[in-house]
């Protein structure tokens, strides 16, 4: 039987990490956070490092290694065995992130990790493209969506209780910078999948988002 895996993918801001964790947690299985091996990556490497040459890069990530343990909202993804924190969750590595990510030597070597860690495990993937270059043969797929100020919106209350002070108006833009970036590369772009469910969730709370992830699972 063919390990169950579920895809949520989506655009910076629109709660992917909080659904996907939630999800997890219903399924009893683990939760792969691949945003987060794109960041860890780019704060790892540094700032600049998308204007290196591909030779210095997989020089560079060939002496990285990304596990993953625990189940739901406890699942922990290590990068070189160590536990991947805040350092990451930064607007700066968000958009150092996002130019990683337009590297086809980065996409591939982190197609091959996320790969390797769904092989090993069923899992909720969270990303960007989950459905449509990692895991296009998962049985279910879902595309959370939402407007740019809402989403603007729902970052600057997650920052504000970080205790991390945000204009509103400058989130706003540094979103639709990395919409413009992740939706035009050319490799993966961001879009929903073809049999992915699309989940509008500007006007629908947290619980509405979560039931309907899990009636789509359940059908």
């Amino acid at each position: 039987m063919p390990k169950l895996i579920v895809t949520l993918d989506g655009p910076a801001g629109v709660g992917k990490s909080t659904m996907a964790k939630q999800l997890a947690k219903e399924l009893s299985i683990p939760y792969l956070d691949t945003g987060a091996m794109f960041r860890a990556i780019a704060w790892k490497l540094g700032e600049g490092a998308w204007r290196w040459d591909e030779t210095e890069l997989e020089g560079e990530m060939a002496g990285f290694d990304f596990t993953l343990s625990g189940v739901g909202e406890t699942s922990i993804l290590s990068l070189n065995g160590v536990e991947i924190g805040d350092e990451i969750r930064t607007e700066q590595v968000g958009m150092w992130a996002s130019n990683v990510a337009t590297l086809p030597v980065v996409r591939t070597f982190l197609k091959q990790a996320q790969r390797s860690i769904g092989d090993r495990f069923a899992l909720v993937a969270e990303g960007r493209d989950m459905g449509t270059a990692i895991f296009p043969d998962a049985p279910y797929k879902f595309f959370l969506d939402a407007t740019v100020e809402e989403r603007a919106r729902r970052r600057f209350l997650q920052l504000r209780d970080m205790g991390k002070p945000a204009e509103l108006e400058e989130l706003k833009e540094q979103i639709e910078a990395r919409d413009l970036q992740d939706r035009s590369r050319t490799v993966a772009p961001l879009k929903p999948a073809d049999d992915a469910i699309t989940i509008d969730t500007t006007d629908l709370s947290k619980t509405e988002v979560f039931e309907a992830l899990v009636q789509g699972v359940k059908k």
